[in-house]
């Protein structure tokens, strides 16, 4: 009778806390927001490309989840709880179409993080070299003008605070600049014994904007279950030349659980943790994202994450490993992208704390 009652009991608490994970996905793509088609519609699509291994084994769904440093790039009000004094990220995501991002993050909670965390955080893109052209009235129907090589990077400010036991809120400040390279325009002379372009004026095209994030992180009070939700890159329309657009804004509305606490399980043993996010692009239609990770004595963990709808990306898996000594804990986590018709992405991060 008492196996009887437990069990009843899990399948009650369980029915219960995915009921509350998928209401707030349902009142989220189905209320608060028009079902509309939204491509296209903006530019500095970098900034919304997801650079943590481990938030990206979970299929991004993390927008509940407290972290450390690398925080800053989903939702800053998770590092506002991160132990320790001093927590540093660096990342490397192995992109399609040869494309490579790097990212790094860093905070700090002085006077044991009593007036809250500091975290600085960066990202670079190189987009490798690409062949220039004009179009000509010769043979080709084009004249060489060389390479150029397009660049991004955000650099961001971070400050996070829990505000009470089950409150914590956070924000970031960045500055966002994309440059396009060196384009040749006007009057473009042909070098008879070359065929190629002989002069002609140059121009930069680069822009740089400041942009905002924001987020909340709320603890029910209901075991382990945390809601989060984001705000991503609200910025002013900035524009090339004569073309204006809109920085990728992304609302973000998840939850978490750990299923341990059901099972009455030891989490230095065994820690089964699920998260579901409901994700409101300003450019693409409304998905929802599922994560999931169990972890092992605090050592490894395997991870896995699915989202949907999707053009090319599928499901996500990743693994992660912890070691600490001395006051000092080493992290490395690596996660893996099925992208279609494309490469599969990949990438690792490693994360220092003190």
């Amino acid at each position: 009778m008492e196996i009887k009652n437990f069990m009843r009991t899990i399948t009650k608490n369980t029915i219960t806390i995915f009921a509350l994970m998928f209401l707030m996905i349902l009142i989220q793509s189905q209320n608060i927001f028009p079902q509309r088609q939204k491509l296209g519609q903006t530019g500095m699509k970098f900034l919304n490309v997801s650079l943590d291994a481990r938030a990206s084994a979970f299929g991004d769904a993390v927008t509940s989840l407290e972290s450390n440093s690398s925080a800053m790039f989903y939702n800053p009000a998770a590092m506002a709880r991160f132990e320790g004094y001093a927590d540093v990220s660096l990342g490397q995501t192995k992109w399609i179409a040869d494309i490579n991002y790097y990212n790094a993050s860093i905070a700090f909670a002085p006077f044991e993080g009593d007036y809250g965390v500091i975290g600085l955080g960066l990202v670079s893109v190189d987009y490798g070299d690409f062949f220039g052209t004009v179009r000509a009235d010769n043979d080709q129907g084009f004249l060489d003008v060389g390479t150029f090589s397009p660049t991004a990077v955000s650099v961001g400010l971070g400050y996070a605070i829990a505000l009470s036991e089950k409150f914590a809120v956070g924000g970031n400040v960045k500055y966002v600049r994309q440059s396009l390279g060196t384009s040749v325009v006007g009057n473009v002379a042909l070098n008879p014994a070359t065929t190629d372009y002989a002069s002609g004026t140059t121009q930069d095209n680069k822009l740089d904007v400041l942009a905002f994030d924001f987020g909340v992180i709320y603890k029910t009070g209901f075991k382990s279950l945390n809601i989060g939700m984001s705000i991503r890159n609200f910025s002013r329309e900035v524009k090339y030349k004569e073309e204006g657009f809109q920085l990728p804004l992304i609302f973000q509305l998840g939850s978490s659980f750990n299923f341990s606490d059901l099972l009455e399980l030891d989490k230095n043993e065994h820690s089964i943790l699920l998260t579901a996010d409901a994700n409101h692009p300003r450019d693409f239609p409304e998905q929802i994202l599922i994560g999931f990770e169990y972890t092992f004595m605090n050592l490894i963990s395997l991870r896995g994450g699915y989202s949907a709808p999707n053009d090319e990306r599928d499901i996500t898996a990743g693994i992660g490993l912890k070691q600490s000594f001395e006051g000092l804990s080493l992290g490395v986590d690596y996660s893996y992208t099925d992208f279609g018709v494309f490469n599969s992405v990949h990438r690792i991060t490693i994360n220092f704390a003190y």
